[in-house]
């Protein structure tokens, strides 16, 4: 990877003079609460000239771009229009040409459903100067907003990380809910509001229980975050879910703490 030293040309035209082009981070912002990015992806909005951002990474950046950044949002939530992706990729490649420091802020990890891996292939391939930089992803957000663990002795050793919303290309093989019903993980399933009694219809015929826990987090770590706890039958049989965008669905024996959400709420209340 062609990494950079932001420090070493600390501004455009230095760098220009210098012959040397702008680079590009790729940062996650997080779950939705401005203070849970982390402190290089703050330092790098700090020092920012262009930001390219997500719908859901907006809410970061007043706090910490400089007044002169230039602020670019390119949409990318389901369901509403955003910028294609090459058009995108097209940009951030073209600022970092013209000697920018450039953020790319996007909604939780980068690299977790965010199509990361996609702009640092491409970042690479015309040889921008590129780092990733983390975030907390929606998962262990919505984890603990719902005061449980992903994984318990006992319970869970495992966790995987799944699409609601499963690609078309041909080269992606259809997710195996069955198989998955059967590996005694906690199942986190992300974009996936739109088609839950399906899923669960397919775990069902897997072998899961009916029984089976599941807590549904909307806009976990935000002041307006919701949690339901249901079970997986109460999706089989299609039965109403009021479930607002951005969420996600945790199944799993682990879902029996989410009760706990209420006392978590208070204690961190607490925490001033």
């Amino acid at each position: 990877m062609n990494t950079f030293d932001s420090c070493q040309y600390p501004d455009q035209e230095t760098r220009r003079m210098n012959g040397v082009p702008g680079s590009v981070s790729i940062v996650g912002a997080g779950p939705g609460d401005p203070a849970l990015i982390t402190v290089r992806g703050r330092d790098r909005l700090a020092a920012a000239e262009v930001v390219i951002y997500d719908d859901l990474a907006g809410g970061v950046l007043a706090a910490w771009c400089p007044p002169e950044c230039q602020r670019i949002y390119v949409g990318k939530r389901c369901g509403r229009i955003s910028a294609l992706q090459t058009r995108i990729t097209a940009m951030m490649i073209a600022e970092a040409r013209a000697g920018r420091r450039v953020v790319r802020l996007k909604g939780g990890d980068p690299f977790i459903f965010g199509r990361g891996g996609e702009e640092l292939a491409a970042l690479i391939r015309a040889g921008i100067p590129c780092e990733v930089v983390p975030g907390v992803t929606a998962a262990t957000a919505a984890a603990a907003a719902a005061g449980m663990p992903l994984t318990q002795r006992g319970l869970a050793s495992a966790v995987v990380f799944l699409t609601g919303h499963e690609s078309t290309a041909s080269s992606t093989a259809p997710i195996d809910w069955e198989a998955y019903a059967r590996l005694g993980a906690t199942l986190c399933l992300y974009m996936g509001t739109s088609n839950l009694a399906e899923v669960a219809r397919k775990l069902t015929v897997g072998g899961m229980s009916v029984d089976m826990p599941v807590a549904l987090v909307s806009r976990a770590s935000c002041p307006d975050q919701r949690i339901r706890l249901l079970k997986l039958g109460n999706l089989v049989r299609g039965e109403s879910v009021s479930f607002d965008a951005p969420g996600l669905a945790i199944i799993g024996e682990v879902a029996r703490f989410a009760p706990a959400a209420v006392e978590v709420a208070s204690l961190a209340a607490a925490i001033v």
